[in-house]
Order: C-alpha cells, then sequence, then structure tokens
C-alpha cells in the first residue's frame, strides 16, 4: 500500500468505467445536483479533478444555489503556476459540500496583492486567502553565512502578508508550513548546520506554528502531507522546470483533498460519529459463529493486533469529541457480552452512545443512530470491512461517509485516519465534552419514549438554560456553530472567529450565547443570535440559529423571550425577523409566524421579514432560567 494510500486517495472507492461519459452528459442531467456529488465523490487522478473542475465552471451562477454546496470564496496567490491545481481545488471541494470560487492573484505578485487595497484579491471578499508558497519563495538557495537573518527576513516577509491581506481584505489567510526538497547539501549532516535549506525550513516550520495561536489565520500542512507521500513524490523537478508546479501532479490531488477537508472545517462540516461495524471491522472473526474466545483480537497475533489498532483509533476520536456508536448484523446479548468480557477489548460499552446490534438493514440503522443523536446522517462515517454494505450504503444514504477499506486488516485503521473525516481548525473543552452530549441525547430519547406526554417529558429534564452575550472564550465555539449550522439556521449568515470578535463589542449589536443543561449533564453551547439595532425603537434579528439536537424542548421558546427582554430594555418597540431560504433550513420556514410574528412582505428572491411587538411571551415552556444577559441602560444604540 505504501504512499499510495495517500496519492491514489484509496479510502473513496474507484471511478465506475462510465465516469467520462457521465462527466460530459453532467450538464445536460436532470439530477445534477446528485450527479456532481456522485463524479466528484471517487478517487481521482489530478487529470479527471481538472475536467471535472473546468466542467463545473461552466455551471450558470444562478443554478449553483440549487445544488445544495455551501459557496467558499478563496483568494489564491502564489508563485507557482495555478492554472491546473485550481480546477483541482473545485472539484475536490465538491467531495466536502463546498462550491468553491477561486480568485486568483497574478503570478508571482504576492506582496502586491496583500498590500494593494484595491488590487484583486482585497477587493474580492474573500473568506480566506490561501499563500500557496513553498520553500523556494522563503528560504534561501544556498548555505548563507548569516542563517538567523535570512531566517527572521522570511518570517517577517510572511508576517507582513498575513497581516496586510487580514487587514486590507478583512480575511484571515491559510498558511502552508514549507515541505523540505529531497536533495540534501550535506547528506545526514544536513540537519545539524543551521545555514541549510533543510536545517531553515524545519526552524521556519518551528516558528509558524509558534504565531499561529495569536492569529485568526488557518494552518494548511504541507510538511505533513509531503512526509506522508515522499518529498521524492512531492516535487516533481521535470514538472516545475517545465511549467512551474509546486506540487506534482502525483501529489496535487491528496493537496486538493486535504484542502477541502480545511475549508470543510472551517464551515462546520467536518463529520462528528463514527459508526462501527463489528466482526472482521474491529475484531477478527463472527462472533455468533466463532464465540468469544475463536475470535482474533490483541497483541502477539498480527490480525489480533491490527483489530487492536483499529479500536484504538476510535477510542483516541472518541476522546477528542466524536461520538462513537455499532451498527452490525448480529444478536444483540452476544454482541455486548464481547464488549463487557473480552480482556483485550480496547473499547467499552460506555464508549458507545448508540448500539444497534440487531438483524436489521444497515441503512435503517444508521438513520435511527443519526437521530438518537440528534445528528444529520451527513455528521456520520460508518466503517465496515463488507463491501457490499459499504456499496449499499453509498446507494441508499449517499451523505453518509464511507471509506474503502483493503483486504488487510493491518491497513484499516490507517486508511480510516488518512481520509480525514474529523478534521479541526480547533480543539476546546467542550469538544472533549461532547461525546458525553451525544450519549446523553440517546438517554433522552429513551426517556422521551417512556413519558405519557410531552409536558410530563420536559419536566422531567429539569431543564436550566443561561444567556450571556459573546466572550473570548466562547468565541471559538460560537464560530463553529455558526458555521455548522444549517437547518435551524433562520438567515444562515456566516461569520468568521475574527467577525465574531468584532461583533462581540460592536455597541449597535447585542449578541446571546445560550447553555442548556438538564438531568443527563450539560449540553453546551446550543443557540447563537445576533441582534442589531435598526432604529430607536427596532431591532433586527439579524442571525439566529439552534443546535437541533435540543429542538422540540421548548429552547427556541426561551430565546425569543430573552430577545423580547433585551430589545424591551434598549426601549425597542418592535422587533424584526428575517426568514433567508436555503434548500437545508426549510425546517424554520415557518418559524417567525409560529410565534406570532405579523408578514412584511417577502422579495424576489424569496427572503421574507416578519415583526413582533416587543409584548412579554407566555405560556413558556418548564425550564428555569439561571441566568440573563446582562442589562444595559436602555438608551438608544442608534445615537451612539
Amino acid at each position: 500500500m505504501s504512499n499510495d494510500l495517500y496519492l491514489q486517495l484509496q479510502w473513496l472507492p474507484k471511478p465506475p468505467v462510465d465516469w467520462r461519459k457521465r462527466l460530459k452528459q453532467l450538464t445536460d442531467a436532470p439530477n445534477q445536483a446528485e450527479e456532481i456529488r456522485y463524479l466528484a465523490s471517487h478517487a481521482l487522478s489530478a487529470s479527471q479533478l481538472e475536467h471535472l473542475g473546468r466542467r463545473l465552471g461552466r455551471i450558470a451562477a444562478s443554478e449553483r444555489e440549487s445544488l445544495g454546496l455551501t459557496p467558499f470564496r478563496l483568494g489564491i496567490v502564489s508563485n507557482s503556476n495555478l492554472d491546473l491545481l485550481v480546477p483541482q481545488l473545485v472539484a475536490s471541494a465538491v467531495r466536502h459540500g463546498i462550491w468553491l470560487d477561486c480568485v486568483v492573484g497574478p503570478y508571482g505578485q504576492i506582496h502586491q496583492q496583500a498590500l494593494d487595497p484595491a488590487g484583486i484579491i482585497n477587493s474580492a471578499q474573500c473568506q480566506a486567502v490561501l499563500l500557496a508558497m513553498d520553500y523556494r519563495d522563503l528560504v534561501p538557495g544556498v548555505q548563507t553565512d548569516d542563517p538567523a537573518t535570512a531566517l527572521r527576513i522570511a518570517q517577517q516577509q510572511l508576517s507582513a502578508i498575513r497581516t496586510a491581506f487580514l487587514e486590507n481584505a478583512g480575511a484571515p489567510s491559510i498558511v502552508q508550513t514549507l515541505a523540505p526538497p529531497p536533495e540534501s547539501l550535506f547528506g545526514n549532516f544536513d540537519r545539524r548546520l543551521s545555514g541549510t535549506r533543510r536545517a531553515q525550513i524545519a526552524a521556519f516550520n518551528h516558528d509558524l506554528l509558534g504565531t499561529m495561536a495569536q492569529t485568526p489565520d488557518y494552518l494548511l500542512d504541507v510538511a505533513a502531507m509531503a512526509e506522508q507521500v515522499g518529498t521524492a513524490s512531492w516535487y516533481a523537478p521535470d514538472e516545475w522546470h517545465m511549467a512551474k508546479l509546486s506540487v506534482s501532479l502525483r501529489a496535487s490531488p491528496y493537496y486538493a483533498d486535504q484542502l477541502g477537508r480545511l475549508l470543510g472545517a472551517i464551515l462546520g462540516k467536518s463529520r462528528r460519529c463514527l459508526v462501527l461495524d463489528l466482526d472482521n471491522t474491529i475484531w477478527g472473526g463472527i462472533v455468533g459463529d466463532d464465540g468469544i474466545g475463536g475470535l482474533r483480537l490483541g497483541q502477539g497475533d498480527p490480525v489480533g493486533e491490527a483489530f487492536v489498532a483499529v479500536q484504538q483509533l476510535a477510542r483516541d476520536l472518541h476522546g477528542r469529541g466524536v461520538a462513537l456508536a455499532i451498527s452490525s448484523k448480529n444478536d444483540d446479548t452476544l454482541a455486548r457480552t464481547v464488549f463487557r468480557e473480552h480482556p483485550d477489548m480496547v473499547l467499552r460499552e460506555d464508549h458507545i452512545a448508540v448500539f444497534q446490534a440487531n438483524w436489521s438493514d444497515k441503512a435503517s440503522n444508521l438513520a435511527a443512530i443519526a437521530s438518537s443523536l440528534s445528528l444529520d446522517l451527513s455528521s456520520l462515517v460508518f466503517l465496515d470491512d463488507n463491501p457490499a454494505e459499504r456499496a449499499l450504503i453509498r446507494q441508499r444514504l449517499p451523505v453518509v461517509a464511507v471509506p474503502e477499506l483493503p483486504s488487510d486488516p493491518a491497513y484499516f485503521a490507517r486508511t480510516l485516519a488518512a481520509a480525514g473525516y474529523f478534521e479541526a481548525i480547533a480543539f476546546s473543552q467542550e469538544d472533549v465534552a461532547r461525546t458525553g452530549f451525544y450519549a446523553s441525547n440517546a438517554q433522552r430519547a429513551v426517556l422521551a419514549g417512556m413519558a405519557a406526554n410531552l409536558d410530563d417529558y420536559l419536566a422531567s429534564l429539569a431543564m436550566e438554560i443561561r444567556f450571556a452575550p459573546f466572550d473570548a472564550m466562547g468565541q471559538e465555539r460560537i464560530a463553529q456553530l455558526i458555521a455548522k449550522s444549517n437547518q435551524f439556521n433562520l438567515t444562515t449568515k456566516r461569520y468568521s472567529g475574527l467577525e465574531v470578535g468584532r461583533l462581540a463589542v460592536d455597541p449597535t449589536v447585542r449578541t446571546i450565547q445560550v447553555r442548556l443543561q438538564d438531568c443527563f449533564g450539560d449540553n453546551g453551547m446550543v443557540s447563537i443570535v445576533i441582534l442589531r439595532c435598526a432604529t430607536s425603537d427596532r431591532w433586527v434579528i439579524d442571525s439566529w440559529l439552534m443546535s437541533c439536537r435540543v429542538l422540540g424542548r421548548g429552547v427556541e421558546k426561551m430565546v425569543l423571550a430573552e430577545i423580547v427582554r433585551i430589545a424591551r430594555a434598549e426601549g425597542a418597540s418592535e422587533i424584526v425577523g428575517v426568514y433567508r431560504p436555503t434548500s437545508r433550513n426549510v425546517l424554520v420556514r415557518d418559524h417567525y409566524e409560529g410565534f406570532g410574528f405579523s408578514s412584511l412582505g417577502e422579495d424576489e428572491e424569496g427572503n421574507s421579514r416578519w415583526i413582533r411587538s416587543t409584548a412579554p411571551v407566555l405560556d413558556l415552556p418548564p425550564i428555569k432560567v439561571a441566568q440573563s444577559v446582562e442589562q444595559v441602560e436602555p438608551a438608544s444604540l442608534a445615537a451612539q
């Protein structure tokens, strides 16, 4: 398998034999949205990605919203040739649910584009700027007598570019680590001599990582990618000399997929639940036939150790906030007995949020798991050794990620890790606690089934709600929730972490973060509201979004009551809400009407406006308000 796993994207299925024919018919396909996702979902070569990307470019702008892909405008600057790479980036982004609009700066004009406020990149309203720079841009090509000064100059250059884009474009940078070339000057002595390219690159990367925490910029770890495939595969001298390609055509599909993952994480599209099959997936053998003692699992047996590695990776993912679930055609009691009694099991029952061991079809089980955890099916990754089961899920539930597994279980764990389904751009204590949230959701679902009626169920949860303005401590989580919330999201406006910080101190804005706790534990942050002062007596709900895992518990009514309370405290007599329809927020189409708002009409794009007085909200659910947003003086913000 070696580096072909990465270079050939082997966790994805191979393209079908009619792939090129279907590509040619793409623009005429009646189910164009599904066909685009299907074509992009395979392990495509650089040439196939380029052809798909160029074909996507022919789709009219008016048709793109109907594709169900989240738009992202990316500026790109580089000292290399991007003509072949950009279409690959566009096609790979589809795989991660993104319609990527690339704004490319002129060749070699990185500093000019960063410093010119009216430049192509700075005037394009990009959401981020990719600094596609490699060692040739920043590290001297010859041994220098003053390596410290050379390194400092390179660091200052990059810092100036990042700062300029942030100030002039209002966009964070996606900064790449530098991958060293395979050639060395002193052989094994290279790393010990501070002036060599290899030593300079290592020092540059170390310093870069130290600066990332101080900025809103994102990291694309090119050095790690090159390590995985080998720098000799990452760089192709002939392609550089002939076409100035800084990443070889062999490696560019992997680079494009990695960027797609990162953009997906920025938009909150990373997967949140790993669903595991049992027999021959996390242990060797079939427990119903072989019995617990006949399973291959544990140290001393190369096959048994391979399955231990799969479980260890799953447990590590659980530790960083990924929910684990089981979907297996098996006897429930027998399957659970392995978790409880087998001495070499790394995973135990308390790691599993939902345990579905039965004889139902796995597509139904996956739907039930998503429902129990209050997750969309697009949050799931399904790991199964059986090619037939994988194919069935891809056909029936195409939004579920299903990695293609090799025949050798020794590579199961590496393949799952290589696929990058759980890409992250931040990590917080709330991420650590998230697996507890999911397990509690499953318990709440059981309790709901036992309750005689909704009122009894809500009362039994003993809920407490807390409201607070945006703050620095919650900024990352707020940005995550804004990025990934699609169903209960009235306007689907996206704000980056940088913009969240600005909103928190804007005197014409009031912000609300909502946290919920109940008898099963802390649900964490579940809702976000951004209010803007329109006039001295009217406030507008700029954004209102909520995690679907708390729907149906009366939280939305409590949030409305807090919105009304804040508006009244500011002296407002009216609140205006806006609904901007998308392909995924149909759930809240009638939200404002259901809460007694009156219609102000609808524009030609289908956006509707609704108005309500600031009269108190009545008939509140049995939820205790443990904390409200601090009241401010009722002076008009419009005057400020």
